[in-house]
């Protein structure tokens, strides 16, 4: 009897087996066909970048945002360096210039002496010959030419009519002399004579009330209130004066 109890037990475990050996497999392929179906490789990185070569170099150009505070030193005003080439070129044109300017003032005076001489012709009063040279001679000639023929005019120096520097300075100016018009500045052109007795016939004779051409013995060519004429120099510079030689 324990033998036949004994065979059923060992039967039972047997079957047992049997069915979870059959069991078992199918689980475990179902569970590996689940396993296919629910699980997918996807990449979830970033490639990777090309590691830059030369890091050490020196960069060729920078970017800096709108708002970037360096403390001022952008702002800072550096000054600008020229080459010798540009300086050069500079001066150059700055010589160019000059020269023009120059050029262009010799020819606004030359018009002026011809307009006025111009005037003098074909005012009908009467005809003035230019001076023939820078002389004293040629210089005293050309004065005489407006004796009692040209007004007194204040701040004038044309033959339509001047003042006392009025007259020196146009005189002078037709014998290719620039002066100033005014009688005080007339009074330092040139060079400077110490006294009447070394004075002679051509020199400048002002001070800050008048100024005259002498012409020798004692007298003067100069423009009055009643016009152009000779007067003796202690009528009209009745104070000191000073005395200028221009030839």
């Amino acid at each position: 009897m324990k033998h036949i109890k004994h065979c059923s037990v060992i039967a039972a475990l047997a079957a047992a087996a049997l069915t979870f050996a059959g069991v078992a497999p199918a689980a475990l392929a179902a569970n590996d066909g689940a396993t296919q179906d629910a699980v997918v490789a996807t990449r979830s990185f970033p490639k990777t970048n090309a590691v830059k070569k030369n890091i050490l170099a020196e960069a060729s150009s920078t970017q800096v945002e709108s708002d970037s505070d360096w403390g001022g030193v952008e702002s800072l005003n550096v000054p600008q360096t020229k080459s010798q080439a540009e300086k050069d070129a500079e001066a150059a044109a700055a010589e160019q210039q000059r020269q023009q300017q120059a050029q262009a003032q010799a020819q606004a005076q030359a018009a002026s002496r011809s307009a006025a001489r111009s005037d003098l012709s074909s005012s009908g009063s009467f005809t003035v010959t230019p001076p023939d040279g820078a002389s004293v001679s040629s210089l005293l000639t050309f004065a005489n030419q407006f004796v009692g023929k040209v007004p007194y005019v204040s701040g004038g120096n044309t033959p339509s009519g001047w003042d006392c520097s009025g007259f020196v300075q146009y005189v002078y100016g037709q014998m290719g002399v620039s002066l100033p018009h005014y009688s005080g500045a007339q009074a330092t052109v040139g060079r400077a004579v110490g006294s009447l007795a070394d004075a002679q016939p051509g020199d400048i004779i002002a001070n800050a009330q008048h100024a005259a051409i002498y012409v020798g013995n004692g007298m003067v060519i100069n423009s009055q209130l009643n016009g152009t004429r000779y007067d003796p120099i202690a009528w009209v510079f009745p104070s000191s004066y000073s005395i200028r030689r221009i030839f």
